[in-house]
């Protein structure tokens, strides 16, 4: 009887040691939790922010979410391709055909061997894009953005994910509407002496294909002021996104030659 309890003694005492290791290779393993339910209020707001500052696939892919927006500074009027090595389908300028700004492409995404990137054709009327080759090419990487939503007559300016600034903006009219799509800022124009652009105004590089009836003030789209504020949260414009002289001031010290632009209905 004194070998059986004593053996009986030994087993309880192994299950006992194994219970506690166990216990502690679990508090050990890392817990995996699934990710919260959203709304779709809240999903739709996740895709405001995505819109604005849309990153590339490819390589630099996850360089770019942290980083920021890759640009690069033209060198010369350069082709652009409807893929790396394909046919020509637009040229980028060396400048600004308005203000003889130097152009600065924002790029999108980058070919796996680094060699073209994928850039918004500027002032083609429509929302297009095509490859640039890079080599040779200044690049840097901003992390400043904006997002123009048409139907909110808004518009955001983002650091990173950070809202930074968020504005009332007239919009193109029924008859002029804004045209969407992908652009970056193209000039920085003053006005001293005010009128219907205000003080100040951010060229990008898209235009309005669909002028109202005599107008005469240029086809280039931009966000500039206004001497009509009554406009400012209305669809009003002949294609160009209208805000305050207040915005206007702050939009000076956060958008640079390059800065992407989203438009979106």
């Amino acid at each position: 009887m004194t070998v059986v309890l004593a053996v009986l003694l030994l087993l309880l005492e192994i299950a006992a040691v194994t219970l506690v290791v166990r216990r502690a290779d679990a508090a050990e393993r890392p817990r995996t939790r699934r990710a919260p339910h959203l709304a779709a209020s809240e999903r739709d707001a996740l895709t405001v922010s995505s819109a604005a500052r849309i990153t590339p696939s490819g390589d630099l892919a996850t360089e770019q979410e942290s980083s920021g927006h890759l640009l690069a500074q033209i060198e010369g009027s350069m082709p652009l391709f409807s893929r790396p090595g394909g046919r020509r389908v637009g040229t980028m300028p060396a400048a600004s055909p308005y203000y003889g700004e130097p152009t600065v492409a924002w790029v999108q995404e980058v070919s796996e061997d680094g060699r073209f990137g994928r850039v918004p054709i500027p002032y083609a009327g429509r929302d297009v894009t095509g490859w640039l080759r890079l080599r040779g090419l200044r690049t840097w990487t901003t992390q400043m953005s904006v997002l123009a939503d048409l139907s909110r007559h808004r518009l955001w300016v983002y650091r990173g994910e950070r809202v930074v600034l968020a504005a009332r903006a007239a919009t193109g009219a029924p008859a002029s509407p804004t045209p969407t799509g992908r652009y970056a800022v193209s000039d920085r124009v003053a006005f001293p002496g005010g009128g219907v652009l205000g003080t100040y105004a951010f060229g990008i590089s898209g235009i309005q294909p669909n002028l109202p009836p005599g107008w005469s003030g240029g086809n280039q789209l931009a966000i500039h002021g206004t001497n009509d504020p009554s406009s400012i949260g209305r669809s009003a414009s002949a294609g160009c996104l209208r805000v305050s002289e207040r915005v206007i001031d702050r939009l000076k010290r956060l958008l640079r030659i390059g800065t992407p632009v989203v438009v979106q209905a």
